[in-house]
């Protein structure tokens, strides 16, 4: 095991380029099941999320070959095997193999979705559209089962905006017979990657990214080659940091449109932002102002770009709010700011900083992966040396973080934990 240390103070100058998106990649991946064939996605991040999910896919059969950011996948030699746990355990999006194996084989058994613990996170509306679409799903020994004669095209109304079941939707609809209407479906982004690799591949998809998803079900899918889009969140998680402690930053491989929430705060608290094709440079910013934040479905502010924003806020002058309407119990991260000397504290579903506050390095622990990244913000910022443990976090969802971070100026390395260290970390 491994821990991060930054030594703060310096200032981030020069360009860093965003890599693939983590949350598309998480479900082009499963999608690839459906194909019967090759798949080849260009642009992956090389994050152990990534990684994990190729070897589900090899688990079952299929063949994987990752190399200079392009992964092909043979999934013509899969067969539906039950995936218990064990590396599904490992990250949320392994509930992405419920819809794709249903797809495919009209079946499947998967152990319940590990990842990050931010709370309850049902899957209740994937079951919701599963059942909808003539599958018989049960909870088995921590494991769920899905079964079904024929899938055929449903009219689904998801109870709550969700980008997973959305996606799990559209994976186990598109060889279903006739067609499939998902209502108050979720528009993000990655909705729309995710739909463009199966209209590559023979799918028949209109609406993503509007709240009414249309499939016509087919019953033969194909390979085909797909580029994956920039990662939004990581590119937000870059241009926070340009703003805490740039002296002039230039973010490449950006949609900037994907991100118009966070570019809306970051100037309402004095950042002057440009905005280019497929880049955005933020310039030295002397003087924040507070400003409060309200988690939303996108097009709103992301739920995953909250705890990295609160440590910026830190650095604000007066009282600001955070509210997250997503995940309610996502601050986790607060406690660990509270260690650096920030003034926050949590109310109900909301934390309230104060600021500006100079934060001091500390000893702290990632609890989940945009937890970690809120960590190594603060840890730029504050005076002396952070110590960050809990790296398999963060190595879920940031490619090449600390060589992105000195090509920037910041001096920050990885060293091994002692095994004292180790203990007192799974203890903690």
């Amino acid at each position: 095991m491994e821990k991060l240390k930054i030594e703060g103070g310096h200032s981030l100058t020069g360009t860093v380029r965003v890599s693939g998106a983590k949350n598309s990649a998480v479900a082009l991946i499963p999608a690839a099941i459906l194909s019967g064939s090759t798949v080849t996605i260009e642009g992956l991040p090389n994050i152990s999320d990534v990684h994990t999910l190729c070897e589900l896919l090899e688990e079952i059969g299929g063949s994987t070959h990752f190399e200079n950011d392009a992964l092909t996948i043979d999934s013509s030699k899969m067969v539906s095997m039950p995936l218990p746990n064990g590396r599904v355990k490992k990250l949320r999006a392994s509930y992405y193999l419920m819809g794709a194996m249903l797809g495919r084989f009209k079946q499947a058994v998967i152990g319940l979705p590990g990842g990050c613990h931010l709370g309850p996170r049902p899957i209740d509306q994937h079951i919701k559209g599963f059942e909808a679409l003539g599958a018989k799903v049960t909870n088995e020994q921590g494991a769920i089962y899905l079964r079904a004669d024929e899938l055929k095209g449903a009219r689904i109304y998801l109870d709550v905006v969700s980008v997973g079941a959305t996606i799990n939707i559209m994976l186990a609809a598109v060889k279903a017979k006739g067609q499939t209407l998902i209502e108050n479906a979720a528009k993000e982004p990655e909705i729309i990657d995710v739909a463009t690799i199966l209209t590559s591949m023979g799918a028949k998809i209109k609406g993503a990214g509007t709240d009414v998803i249309r499939i016509e079900g087919v019953e033969k899918l194909n390979g085909c080659r797909h580029t994956i889009i920039p990662d939004r969140i990581e590119a937000g998680t870059y241009m926070i940091m340009a703003a805490a402690q740039g002296e002039g930053v230039l973010i490449d491989n950006v949609i900037p449109q994907h991100l118009e929430s966070l570019i809306a705060k970051l100037r309402e608290m004095g950042a002057s932002i440009e905005i280019r094709d497929d880049q955005v440079y933020i310039s030295k910013v002397d003087n924040l102002k507070m400003v409060d934040i309200k988690t939303l479905v996108y097009p709103g502010f992301p739920t995953d770009l909250q705890q990295p924003f609160t440590a910026l806020l830190t650095k604000a002058e007066g009282t600001g709010i955070v509210t997250d309407t997503i995940y309610g119990a996502r601050f986790k991260h607060i406690d660990e700011l509270r260690r650096m000397n920030a003034n926050v504290k949590v109310e109900g579903r909301s934390a309230i900083v104060t600021g500006a506050t100079k934060l001091q390095g500390a000893k702290v622990k990632a609890s989940d992966l945009r937890a970690g990244a809120c960590l190594v913000i603060a840890g730029l910022m504050a005076e002396g040396i952070t110590e960050i443990t809990g790296l398999e976090h963060i190595d879920r969802g940031y490619e090449d973080l600390v060589d992105k971070l000195m090509n920037l100026g910041a001096v920050a390395w990885r060293e091994k934990m002692t095994p004292e260290e180790i203990k007192n970390f799974q203890n903690s």
